[in-house]
């Protein structure tokens, strides 16, 4: 089993266990982080809704972020995937959230915002955390370490922790 597999069991068991669901709003993972829960027989119990949002209409039109936004902090920050997480839980009704928007090159990447930089947000009901993350490699290796943070950061939402303190 490998890890996201193995981290996504665990998730899982943590969410039967809360007798709650999760949903998740992606954008540079184009759906890996609900690809990797689903993976796990049963996930249907927990698993509620995965929003892919890769353009920013869509995250405007499915999770109601401002549009305003993108003008003003761009696709890939902190206010943006905050109010993804919001969106998710509000059209999902799933208690837990993630959402994630990055830089996944090997394009696209600023002086401000390089190739790597991902924005993650994690939603408990009314609690809100965020983590703006640096991952190295290529495309893949930062999208899989992206699904990676995504799911450990659920697990310790679970047990009541930081979910930025990975």
């Amino acid at each position: 089993m490998d890890s996201l597999t193995a981290l996504a069991a665990r998730l899982g068991q943590g969410l039967q266990a809360a007798q709650a669901q999760v949903s998740t709003a992606e954008s540079c993972t184009g759906g890996g982080i609900a690809e990797a829960i689903t993976r796990i027989a049963g996930s249907s119990a927990w698993f509620e809704a995965g929003y892919v949002t890769y353009s920013n209409t869509q995250k405007t039109k499915q999770l109601n972020v401002p549009e305003a936004l993108f003008g003003s902090v761009g696709a890939v920050s902190q206010e943006v995937v905050e109010a993804m997480v919001r969106g998710a839980q509000v059209h999902s009704g799933a208690r837990y959230a993630v959402a994630v928007s990055g830089v996944a090159g090997p394009d696209g990447g600023s002086v401000e915002k390089p190739v790597g930089t991902v924005w993650l947000a994690w939603g408990d009901g009314a609690q809100l955390f965020s983590a703006r993350r640096r991952f190295s490699g290529d495309r893949t290796e930062v999208r899989r370490q992206t699904v990676e943070a995504a799911l450990a950061g659920l697990l310790r939402l679970l047990a009541q922790e930081n979910p930025n303190a990975g």
